[in-house]
């Protein structure tokens, strides 16, 4: 399949899009955030340098989960009171989007999700419970946080966000939900928990000691 490729508008270097469905991407030269409009990119925005990660995933890290191959091709970074967390864009060998969260050593992998409709954060409390795909799910914890940036490629626009909030959920089995409400309208976000070993994951950082 021939990868979607433009110029940079801001630079001039050549940008290519490994996910066909990718809507944003950011120039890898000069860090320009770069929006797809059918065939044109429009610089939206710019990327400050991103802080210090301790993640050993990155960019290109390769993965499977469930038997379906993966490839990390973006990621949005957040902030709260705790340290920071990565929502890793992922993209499978069946052309569907996932995110792979990284946090504090702990990973889940999730899909975009339709509910009929989702509580406005303000509505929602520790210890509530709500029923998506036959599953019961409690609110576990309520996070404020805070964006610091995107790089690669992303299935939406994002950026220039500042404080958000995000309400994660467990069932009793594992399963695991976000509602994100970093836009207007709640996004509601449905996967599981994995242990980092399962993935398989190869291309990943290397640090010293390692």
């Amino acid at each position: 399949m021939t990868q979607p490729a433009a110029n940079c508008p801001n630079c001039g270097a050549k940008i290519v899009f490994r996910w066909s469905s990718s809507v944003q991407t950011v120039c890898e030269f000069c860090k320009s955030i770069l929006v797809r409009t059918d065939v044109d990119l429009q610089k939206v925005g710019q990327v400050a340098d991103l802080p210090p990660d301790s993640s050993p995933i990155q960019i290109n890290t390769e993965g499977v989960y469930r038997n379906k191959a993966f490839v990390v091709v973006g990621r949005i970074l957040y902030e709260y009171d705790q340290g920071g967390w990565n929502e890793w864009h992922v993209m499978m060998n069946d052309g569907a989007s996932a995110w792979l969260s990284d946090a504090q050593n702990e990973y889940a992998v999730s899909w975009s999700s339709k509910a009929a409709s989702l509580p406005a954060a303000a509505q929602v409390q520790v210890g509530q419970q709500f029923n998506w795909d036959n599953q019961r799910y409690t609110v576990t914890v309520i996070t404020p946080a805070h964006y610091r940036g995107v790089e690669g490629e992303l299935p939406f626009q994002y950026w220039g966000k500042n404080d958000v909030t995000f309400v994660d959920l467990r069932t009793e089995t594992g399963k695991f939900a976000t509602l994100d409400y970093s836009d207007s309208e709640p996004a509601l976000y449905l996967g599981e928990f994995v242990e980092f070993e399962d993935l398989k994951l190869k291309n990943l950082r290397s640090f010293e000691g390692w």
